[in-house]
């Protein structure tokens, strides 16, 4: 079996397909584990700025197998989950599977099923053929830009490319938009509208946000955060919005427009500074951008002011670069149809980890995703038919996001608890009934 990716999709797909005694050969572009979580990763893909710590406190952010050590902070730097990451990997003895600094550039699937892989190396191409394929490339590496009328004449990035506020570019004493509202943007607008830097910052958001804080009553919040699997999921979201004012009051009071939707209706942003940024002044709120002209822009309120540089935190592609065009591919709206978030109809020995925006934590749903992936892979969990596969994504999708904004940010969005309780109590022992009747579709290298 073949795993595309060395970040925690593919980490944690090698060590469940170990324990199911499954032989993985993983293809990491790097010369590092980590993916998004390795700072200045040689292979681009890392989004990480110097500054950046986890949104997510350690007690939801751990794999429930391997807890996140006692001394690390609540809300650990990102060198501290790349050394979780590094002693994960080191645990379950996983980098001898892995095959670093080769970027598999094509994956074909065989007329008889099966994959044929392409990769590069040094300048080098080879060729190898695999039982089955997982992919965990991630999702957040390919920049999304939002497209503007118009043109800017002073320096554009995407928080992509942002480091720290002298790389790449060197931001002090400048005007400054940040387009977007997600925790990088909030991150990033925070770090450059410090005095110290002597910035003008300007934040632009089209639909606006919630603002929840990252601890209540002297813990952190997302330890209160637990959906109740027994109790509709509206009836949630209706006592959580009307909490929500009491615990962050609304964005109004410090300053920003007023959101498009409910809480809960897009995905809120973390911050503890942001409204202190914006409440003292130090940060401007617009808007959305109704078009450029020089160094000009024009907002959609009729109001205009003059920047030097615009930063857009825009949100990612979906992009799967090693498939033929059209095999797989998401859609203009970033929407990718996926059976548990894992499986495509119609392809039986195929199997995508991580392609999910999952509340409260994504490490360990990325764990319950790669542990169904392996007993799939070991023949004892089948998927269903492909027209019950189609039926159950629409439904899944209703669940999931039919209340959410339609935008290309939460077309993956997923409720862990809910996700998870699913996999638990329904998709696996159905899988397991299905593959006792009819027998599992692939027998993935099975060693022991």
């Amino acid at each position: 079996m073949a795993v595309i990716g060395a970040g925690i999709s593919g980490l944690t797909s090698l060590k469940m397909l170990a324990d199911y005694g499954i032989d993985a050969t993983c293809f990491e572009a790097s010369d590092r584990i980590g993916g998004n979580w390795a700072f200045d990763n040689p292979n681009g893909s890392s989004s990480a700025y110097r500054s950046l710590h986890i949104d997510t406190s350690k007690h939801q952010l751990s794999f429930r197998d391997f807890p996140m050590p006692e001394e690390f902070p609540d809300f650990p730097h990102h060198t501290q989950v790349k050394q979780y990451l590094d002693d994960y990997a080191e645990a379950f003895d996983l980098l001898r599977s892995i095959v670093f600094e080769t970027r598999v550039v094509h994956a074909e699937r065989l007329p008889g099923g099966g994959w044929e892989l392409t990769t590069e190396r040094a300048g080098e191409r080879a060729s190898r053929r695999f039982d089955a394929l997982v992919v965990g490339n991630g999702h957040h590496w390919d920049p999304r830009f939002a497209d503007f009328p118009g043109e800017f004449a002073g320096e554009m990035i995407h928080s992509h490319a942002y480091i720290d506020p002298w790389d790449p570019l060197h931001l002090m004493d400048k005007r400054i938009l940040v387009v977007g509202i997600g925790n990088s943007a909030a991150d990033i607008t925070v770090e450059l509208s410090s005095r110290a830097m002597r910035n003008e910052v300007v934040l632009s958001t089209r639909s606006s946000a919630w603002i929840v804080p990252k601890y209540i009553a002297g813990k952190p919040a997302d330890k209160y955060f637990a959906t109740l699997p027994y109790v509709p999921y509206s009836w949630q979201r209706k006592v959580i919005q009307a909490m929500q004012p009491l615990s962050a009051g609304t964005p109004e009071s410090y300053g920003l427009p007023t959101p498009n939707h409910r809480f809960f209706e897009a995905h809120p942003t973390q911050s503890v500074e942001l409204p202190l940024r914006l409440g003292s002044g130090d940060v401007t709120a617009k808007g959305d951008i109704d078009r450029l002209d020089g160094h000009t822009v024009h907002f959609a309120d009729g109001t205009s002011a003059e920047f030097d540089v615009i930063i857009q935190a825009t949100g990612y592609n979906t992009t799967f670069p090693f498939f033929a065009t059209g095999f797989l591919s998401a859609d203009a709206n970033n929407h990718v149809p996926l059976y548990k978030r894992i499986f495509v109809p119609g392809i039986d020995d195929l199997a995508l980890v991580g392609f999910a925006q999952a509340t409260p934590t994504l490490f360990p749903f990325v764990e319950a995703q790669a542990r169904l992936v392996a007993a799939w892979a070991a023949g004892i969990y089948r998927t269903p038919p492909t027209a019950e596969m189609e039926r159950m994504i629409v439904a899944d999708e209703k669940k999931y996001i039919g209340h959410m904004l339609d935008t290309p940010r939460h077309q993956q969005q997923v409720d862990y608890f809910l996700y998870a309780h699913d996999l638990r109590t329904r998709e696996i022992p159905r899988g397991r009934g299905r593959a006792s009747r009819l027998g599992g579709m692939i027998r993935a290298g099975v060693t022991a």
